[in-house]
């Protein structure tokens, strides 16, 4: 069993090494799980920028039954599959776990179910094989992502934080160190799209679904409005999703066809603009010239394309993640780890999940 004083003297001495990292000399190795929803991951990361294995297994097919994600038949799935992905990830890395340097797993924000899950497995590995823990918050596993995508990517730089749960401007002034500039006031970007897809009877998962159909539809379609939220770098999509639904109500009840396509252009359209807006403000103002994504939504199209142009005619670097890194997967994870253990900042076998945890306090 690892005492605290055995953790510690662990801890220090990955620290050590890390810091003095060397081209050449002996690279750390990190073995992270994530489970914070409904897809279990498993990945290998070396030295927080070189990803030597991914593993994912999703649920998307067990929960579109169901229109939505079931947190109990989650929980349930991820109990079946963390060895499994545990399992080929070292394989695909050619490691063993004796060839580890310290485990990583996510404990928050999530499902408490499916975080507790993913944290009981990485505390009993760590139990038995006596490697140190690092606890991993899942916005910073996301902002992280980049770290992989663009490897010379180095803080400080604000981050756009957009997914099904989270909508977060973040200035990131240093590895593992964030100072939160905006956030939605209620609903996520994300999850606006889910329920708008949802009205016009797409398919779970939405906000793919209605990406998809908006690539075919008129734009100018259906006005919606602006939000104004107060907080100059905040968010507010629920207005957004209220004047949608109506719309298409209407339409509904005066016997008319939704034009699926126009309607879902229209959305997507003003949810993007919405995001833009704000994040480009908070680069100009902020006085960095680098603007990341992070998140699932930061796979949509129309955010990408638009948030490039932007770049272009304002002269500020745009990072933007491999689309498989915008999902959740434990690759970031681990790099979001390796930073972690540069501050000497493990886990101890009292670690719990935590759904509601915060990335700034």
């Amino acid at each position: 069993m690892n005492t605290p004083n055995e953790m510690k003297a662990k801890l220090e001495a990955l620290q050590e090494r890390a810091s003095n990292f060397q081209p050449n000399t002996e690279p750390i190795r990190i073995l992270a799980l994530e489970s914070s929803c409904d897809e279990t991951a498993a990945a290998v990361v070396e030295d927080g920028r070189r990803v030597l294995s991914s593993v994912i297994f999703s649920q998307v097919d067990i929960h579109a039954l169901y229109g939505g994600v079931v947190p109990e038949i989650a929980s349930r799935a991820h109990v079946d599959a963390c060895d499994r992905v545990i399992d080929q990830a070292l394989r695909e890395a050619n490691l063993r776990l004796g060839e580890l340097d310290a485990l990583a797993v996510t404990y928050g924000p999530g499902l408490v179910g499916a975080l507790l899950t993913g944290v009981s497995c990485m505390k009993g590995l760590s139990y038995t094989t006596r490697l140190p823990l690092i606890p991993v918050n899942h916005i910073e596993g996301h902002v992280s992502a980049n770290y992989l995508s663009t490897p010379e990517l180095q803080p400080p730089f604000v981050c756009l934080v957009v997914s099904g749960g989270h909508s977060h401007l973040v200035r990131v002034e240093d590895y593992a160190s964030y100072t939160l500039l905006g956030q939605t006031v209620d609903d996520a970007a994300g999850e606006a799209f889910d329920k708008a897809a949802r009205v016009l009877g797409l398919s779970y998962p939405g906000g793919p679904a209605l990406s998809k159909l908006a690539e075919g539809g008129d734009d100018r379609y259906l006005k919606l409005p602006h939000p104004a939220p107060e907080g100059r770098y905040n968010y507010s999509f629920s207005g957004l999703k209220t004047a949608f639904v109506n719309a298409c109500h209407k339409l509904q009840q005066k016997g008319e066809p939704l034009p699926k396509a126009d309607l879902a252009a229209s959305f997507e359209k003003a949810v993007v603009d919405s995001l833009c807006e704000k994040a480009l403000l908070a680069v100009r103002e902020s006085g960095l010239n680098t603007l990341c994504l992070a998140g699932g939504v930061s796979a949509n199209r129309r955010l990408r394309s638009q948030m490039m142009e932007l770049s272009k005619k304002h002269g500020f670097s745009l990072c933007l993640p491999k689309l498989w890194l915008c999902t959740d997967n434990a690759a970031m994870i681990g790099s979001a780890a390796y930073y972690r253990l540069l501050k000497g900042q493990g886990a101890n076998l009292s670690l719990n999940a935590v759904p509601a945890l915060r990335l700034v306090e």
